[in-house]
């Protein structure tokens, strides 16, 4: 490395140690438990991240969302130090079924393999060795479409190719300490039967739920009685499972695991675990606990009732750039995730794009989302249009052709093509994609007030002089004027008027860029036309 690498790399990381986005804060905590190892005498050469994925039900969004914020961490922490890191996407598949999600077909089915782990479970949708196996394949499917770099790990495997054998012992070995953290969490009835070991059934394949009669750390088995028969069996290889606040806990003296976050509902749990983990002598991960996302109505997003949005419902209507700055922002607020937001989420995108490209301070970028999205290097494209401009103008002229609508984008920005701008080229599809299944049928149009109607007129007008005007600032200032002569007060009033007499909803973008865009002429006919209507 030269000398002008080496001020370089060190200017990086003076940056990266300053900056204030959220990532960089998490990672700087990693950084400082690297030290805090160093100086005990148990120096690390790599740092592993974590993230938890329960496969009961279909993966949603938020499952996906934990993966791209703890990568987020990761990058950050790649910006401050040279030690390696591994990310492991690991899902709990040994866990049993529990209930029968409703968004799933072959109900029956299900129900009929209830309490077997979900590795056990038949394939409802027919296309892979499990129902464990269908829905890990679901989120390796996704994790691949971002290109987040991982290690899946399933705990089937690791529990039956012996990867957890040793940690396991030391849980056995452990056995009452392990007990005593957890009973006071529980009810009376639990307290007299919770063990953290559950045999899996030899006859049923079941996960058991039932007292341990006796535990060995020398045979490294416990006993238990299944159908009036004692019963004794090595908690290794598979023929056992931990509760799963022990299974956390175990899973992370096992992996090594420095930084895992999960949701707020996890608060309690990742409490107990920790302090199951220190009665087996190791140190629990650094991490965050992050907000659940709601639904329209505000209920919480649940894998079993598949409220709130798919990844595949999403990826119709936006780009996968949208997605992750929905994911990025707030991470400790709650937030609803519904088709609404999609649009709001397209824009935003587009504006910190905009600006991280403006920006001449390198310090500055590395709090912009997009660096993070991006990886460090985020797309050089311009959108000259957007989203909510594309919707309107889709609105306004029913044009579902592409071409037609490049036409109309050509007139407001003559170097914009889909060759040059592919990312606008997309929003052209999802534009057309969202209007005719979201906008369409939404709208309500109305008749215009008398007061109304003489300003749509007066604006008819002023739009017929300005011809082949390209400055939408100009055109919005006239339209501005006009709702002060015609005394719109306050003139939010005027702008709610225009929305939805000419489109049929409430709100819209700016009304002189969309006048620009698809032509001040046939803006002006467009309102006499909604007139007459």
């Amino acid at each position: 490395m030269s000398a002008t690498q080496t001020v370089e790399l060190l200017d990086e990381r003076e940056r990266a140690l300053a900056a204030h986005a959220w990532p960089f804060e998490e990672a700087r905590k990693v950084l400082a438990r690297l030290d805090r190892f160093a100086a005990a005498g148990k120096a690390k050469d790599c740092v592993l991240f974590e993230t938890g994925y329960g496969p009961s039900g279909l993966p949603h969004i938020g499952t996906f969302g934990e993966v791209a914020r703890t990568t987020w961490v990761r990058r950050a922490f790649a910006q401050m130090s040279d030690v390696k890191t591994r990310l492991i996407a690991f899902s709990d598949d040994m866990d049993g079924l529990r209930k029968v999600p409703g968004n799933v077909p072959n109900q029956e089915m299900l129900a009929a393999n209830l309490g077997k782990p979900l590795t056990s479970v038949p394939d409802p949708f027919g296309t892979h060795e499990s129902y464990g196996a269908h829905n890990n394949a679901r989120l390796r499917a996704f994790l691949d479409r971002f290109g987040f770099e991982y290690e899946f790990l399933s705990s089937t495997e690791c529990y039956k190719s012996g990867r957890f054998d040793a940690a396991l012992r030391t849980v056995l070995a452990n056995y009452e300490k392990v007990r005593d953290v957890v009973l006071p969490t529980l009810g009376a009835e639990r307290r007299a039967t919770y063990s953290p070991f559950l045999p899996i059934s030899p006859t049923t394949g079941c996960v058991l739920q039932v007292p341990i009669l006796e535990w060995n750390a020398e045979r490294g088995t416990v006993v238990y009685e299944e159908n009036g028969k004692r019963v004794e069996v090595p908690v290794t290889g598979g023929q056992c499972k931990l509760q799963w606040k022990a299974d956390w806990a175990m899973r992370w003296l096992a992996l090594g695991v420095d930084y895992e976050m999960s949701g707020k509902d996890l608060i309690s749990s990742v409490e107990l675990s920790s302090k199951i983990l220190r009665a087996l002598g190791g140190t629990p991960p650094d991490g965050f606990n992050y907000e659940l996302f709601l639904d329209q109505n505000a209920e919480r997003i649940s894998k079993s009732k598949g409220n709130g949005l798919s990844i595949e419902e999403w990826l119709t209507y936006g780009p996968e750039e949208s997605i992750a700055l929905f994911m990025f922002q707030k991470p400790r607020v709650a937030k609803r995730l519904y088709f609404d937001v999609i649009p709001k989420a397209v824009d935003d995108y587009i504006e910190f794009l905009r600006k991280y490209h403006a920006e001449n301070n390198e310090a500055e970028k590395l709090e912009n989302p997009v660096w993070h999205i991006h990886a460090g290097n985020p797309p050089d494209e311009e959108y000259p249009v957007t989203f909510a401009l594309l919707l309107t103008l889709v609105s306004a002229s029913n044009a579902h052709d592409r071409e037609l609508l490049w036409g109309f984008i050509r007139n407001y920005a003559p170097s914009a093509n889909p060759q040059d701008n592919p990312g606008l080229d997309r929003l052209v599809g999802y534009a057309i994609r969202y209007y005719d299944d979201f906008v369409k049928p939404a709208k309500r149009y109305r008749p215009p007030t008398e007061k109304e109607r003489a300003a749509l007129e007066d604006l008819a007008r002023v739009l017929d002089g300005f011809g082949d005007e390209r400055d939408p600032e100009k055109v919005q200032y006239e339209v501005y004027e006009v709702g002060k002569r015609h005394q719109f007060e306050p003139l939010r009033d005027w702008f709610k008027a225009l929305y939805e007499v000419l489109f049929g909803q409430s709100q819209g973008p700016r009304f002189g860029s969309f006048a620009v865009l698809f032509g001040c002429a046939d803006t002006a006919a467009m309102i006499r036309a909604a007139l007459v209507r």
